[in-house]
């Protein structure tokens, strides 16, 4: 029996499109552990090239990794400026009607 192959998985290899990187973001925003946003970032971050990314962004490759890293605290002001270089946008929004009912009920 022949030994089977396996190719390491990355999220960045699905991350194609505009609405899909937009939605990954997002849901990774809605979990309250801050490593998973880091994660998501450095994900869409290799999906567009960490390169680009870091030129855009203002930041050298080191410091974006480093900023990525879970565990990582990054400032607000890097965060934003890694974001405005993905070409997405920050939202505020009202939690949805069954989230804010059940906290209410909590």
């Amino acid at each position: 029996m022949a030994k089977a192959k396996f190719t390491p998985y990355s999220s960045a290899d699905y991350l194609d499109n505009e609405k899909v990187i937009a939605e990954y973001l997002a849901a990774a925003m809605e979990d309250p552990n801050p490593d998973v946003f880091l994660l998501a970032v450095s994900n869409v971050a290799k999906a567009r090239g960490v390169a680009k990314i870091a030129k855009d962004s203002g930041l050298g490759r080191e410091s974006l990794y480093k900023t990525l890293t879970p565990g990582a605290k990054p400032r607000y002001e890097t965060l934003r400026k890694i974001v405005e270089a993905l070409g997405v946008k920050w939202t505020i929004a009202r939690p949805s009607v069954k989230r804010r009912t059940a906290d209410a009920h909590a």
